[in-house]
């Protein structure tokens, strides 16, 4: 069973929308394994997005994530990455299908509410950044042999 990183950022926090956007993902019969609600460091932001290094964004990008609380979850379940990925849409609100987090809720790509991992390395490597391997839940999903 494959296993990603998604993270509610600020914006999603200070909007209300933590509860919508979880509730996205267990309706699609995905398994939540781990959730943390916390305010990232500098440190622990560098390193989350560390492969940004030296770009233009990249400043801009560690004081938004940095200027609240987030919402870091891990989920597992079969293709899960491409479904997370699905759910939430494009960067850009504005290329993004109806129907997804971003398209339904975003207006500018620099707040669009959530973060979720693009890759199985990836997502091995944000989630080993958030959570110690006891953090992370192992229990039947009852309803796994339904989906």
């Amino acid at each position: 069973m494959e296993r990603t990183f998604l993270m509610v950022k600020p914006d999603g926090v200070q909007r209300g929308l933590i509860g919508e956007i979880v509730a996205r993902f267990e309706k699609k019969g995905l398994q939540l394994s781990a959730a943390k609600f916390m305010l990232l460091n500098q440190e622990l932001a560098e390193k989350h997005y560390e492969e940004h290094k030296g770009k233009s964004f990249y400043e801009p990008l560690l004081a938004f994530i940095t200027s609240g609380p987030v919402f870091a979850m891990v989920w597992q379940g079969d293709n899960v990455i491409a479904l997370t990925r699905a759910l939430i849409g494009k960067t850009d609100a504005i290329d993004a299908s109806p129907g997804t987090i971003r398209s339904d809720f975003a207006v500018h790509t620099n707040f669009n509410l959530i973060h979720g991992s693009d890759s199985v390395e990836n997502a091995e490597k944000e989630i080993a950044i958030y959570f110690s391997p006891s953090e992370l839940v192992q229990y039947e999903h009852t309803i796994q042999r339904w989906i």
